[in-house]
Parts: C-alpha cells; sequence; structure tokens
C-alpha cells in the first residue's frame, strides 16, 4: 500500500503525467487495467486559469462512471497562477495537485518553466508553498536530479530537496536524468535512493527506464522507494498495470494477448477516444499509439505501419480487421471486459 496525504492506494504504482498522453481516455484504460491513480497531462497554469479551457472533455477528471484518484499536473513559473489553477483543479474535481519542476522541452526552459526551476530554489520553493497554503488536497512535486551534472546544479537539488522535507511535503516524484539530459542516457536511480536514505519520513517515488512490470519490481525491491511512476512503459500497454499488480499481489500472471485481445482492447481505447474527440481526430491521434499496443503483435512493424497509415475511421477499422481479425461488426463495446 501507498498512502499520499489523505489517498491511499492498494499497490504502490501510478500512471504518470504525459503532455499529449494521458487525457481521460488513456486514463481510463489505465484504470481499467489496474491502474490504481492516474494524472492528467502537463498543464500549463497560466492557460487553465480560462474556464473554456477547464470545459473541455479531456481535461475533465472523470466522465460520470469512473470515480477514483486522479491527479492534474500543473507548469508554470507565476506563484498566482499556479495558485489559482490549483484552486480551479481541485474545484472541478482533482484529487491531489502535482507541480511540474522536472520538465525538459526547450520551449518549456525558454520560458524559465518546468526544469529550469531547479536552478532557482527560491522561486520553487515559493510556488510550492503558496499553493500548499492554496489547497487541502495531496500536493506532490516533480523533480529531476539536478539542471546538470555541475556542482551548482546538485546544490540547488539538494536545497529544494531539503525545504520540501522540512515541509513535510506529501511526495517527491523525481526523475533519474537531469533537465539537461532531457530523455538521453539511462536514469540514474543512486540519486534518488540517497533521498529516501537521507528522509525516511517523506514519500519518494521514482521515475525513469520503466518499461516492464519487471522493472517496477526489480526497482522496488533495489531502491526501497516508496512508489513507482509508470510513465512512456503504459503508452498502448495498459497490460503493464495488470502484469505488475500480479506480481506485487503474488497472484498467476496473466498470459500476455493474443492478436484478437489486442485487437479488442485498440478498438475499446478508440471507442473511448470517440467519447473526447471527433471520430476524424481520435484516428489521428490513436497513431501515436500504435507502436506500444504493436509491440505486443508477432507481426509488429507491417501492423503498426498498416494502422498508421489509417486516414478514416472506417479504415482504422478495416486496419484493425486486417491486422488482428477482430470485425468492428462483431464487437460489442458495452461488453468490454479487462482483465483487472
Amino acid at each position: 500500500m501507498l498512502t499520499i496525504g489523505s489517498i491511499k492506494l492498494d499497490i504502490p504504482i501510478m500512471q504518470a503525467p504525459l503532455s499529449g498522453y494521458t487525457d481521460w481516455a488513456m486514463r481510463f484504460l489505465a484504470r481499467e487495467f489496474g491502474a490504481p491513480l492516474t494524472f492528467t497531462g502537463v498543464m500549463l497554469a497560466k492557460s487553465i486559469i480560462n474556464p473554456k479551457v477547464l470545459r473541455k472533455p479531456e481535461f475533465k477528471p472523470g466522465m460520470g462512471e469512473d470515480v477514483y484518484p486522479t491527479g492534474a499536473q500543473i507548469l508554470g513559473r507565476e506563484p498566482e497562477f499556479m495558485v489559482q489553477a490549483a484552486k480551479l483543479l481541485v474545484d472541478i474535481g482533482y484529487d491531489m495537485i502535482d507541480l511540474n519542476f522536472a520538465c525538459p522541452a526547450p520551449k518549456v526552459l525558454r520560458r524559465h518553466r518546468g526544469g529550469y526551476l531547479l536552478r532557482t530554489p527560491e522561486r520553487t520553493l515559493d510556488i510550492y508553498k503558496q499553493v500548499r497554503d492554496a489547497i487541502e488536497c495531496p500536493l506532490t512535486v516533480k523533480l529531476r536530479i539536478g539542471y546538470g551534472e555541475g556542482e551548482q546544479s546538485q546544490d540547488n537539488f539538494w536545497e529544494i530537496v531539503d525545504a520540501l522535507a522540512k515541509e513535510n511535503v506529501d511526495a517527491m516524484v523525481i526523475h533519474g536524468r537531469t533537465t539537461l539530459q532531457k530523455y538521453t542516457g539511462k536514469s540514474d536511480w543512486s540519486r534518488i535512493i540517497e533521498v529516501k536514505e537521507k528522509y525516511p519520513h517523506i514519500k519518494v517515488i521514482g521515475s525513469g527506464d520503466i518499461y516492464t512490470a519487471d522493472d517496477v519490481v526489480r526497482r522496488l525491491e533495489e531502491t526501497k522507494l516508496d512508489g513507482i511512476l509508470i510513465a512512456r512503459g503504459a503508452i498502448g500497454n495498459p497490460w503493464i498495470f495488470t502484469e505488475t499488480r500480479a506480481l506485487i499481489k503474488d497472484t498467476p500472471m496473466p498470459e500476455p494477448p493474443d492478436v484478437q485481445e489486442l485487437g479488442r482492447v485498440m478498438l475499446h481505447y478508440f471507442t473511448l477516444l470517440k467519447r473526447i474527440y471527433p471520430a476524424d481526430k481520435a484516428v489521428r491521434y490513436f497513431r501515436k499509439f500504435a507502436s506500444g499496443f504493436c509491440k505486443r503483435h508477432p507481426v509488429r512493424k507491417k501492423s503498426q505501419i498498416r494502422i498508421y497509415s489509417s486516414r478514416n475511421e472506417r479504415d482504422f477499422y478495416n486496419a484493425i480487421e486486417e491486422t488482428c481479425g477482430v470485425r468492428i461488426d462483431d464487437f460489442d463495446n458495452s461488453k468490454f471486459d479487462a482483465r483487472f
């Protein structure tokens, strides 16, 4: 079990905030397959203050029938906007707020947001304190292990970590790369372990290079961290939650999905996407998930190319039939049942 503030998770994992991916449909699918906590993609605080933005269905915490913990991650450098955004998101139903001090995207860094804030401990801590004072729900922070590898970067990292620990932050979620590394090289978990060893009373969640259920369990055993964040390993791969749950709970590992199950899950996910996007947009949006789904297909490359080349809704259904042998006319989404 993992407890973060008032939220209790029966297994110590969560689906990461992923910009451009973790909208309502992906969160709902992850929950169906056993993720105990999911997050939105990162949202720019200055933008979501606009009420019109939050009325869009992809930003809603749920769609009526899915009542479960959902966190919202916000990005920004102005404390007043971060406070306003956090309060709005709590008001519309999000259960947790996560402050992004980790994003390495160049356009984010140019505006001194995200991972850039690891260079400015005073501003970073000011944002945290003001948001903490404004909301009552659990508040977590997403960090990287420094802005760069230099001594100043490390001093700044530890200044932030030390202050957050003294504030009894609900949890620190730490990715094992520096901001300047972006996603290159291997994730360094040793510094994350140092944080947990120095502050055993603080919940520390590790992130980086988690692609399988075995990765999750290995990191939990090796690091003694409180939890694991599953990020890109969950794109087109909701089975990672079912399989991780089985390993942690010591229950029988489910059989890998065959091509028919793969087709049914893709059709189900497409049905979820159509609840928040027009059909043609859902087809285009699905393309970035095709690679993840097709990693489990016996003819990976060919199936991925066929699904990716879908031009419209009917063509997408034809692609699923051709690659997985599942016809849309025989698929009843109301009877879909994930393994979890």
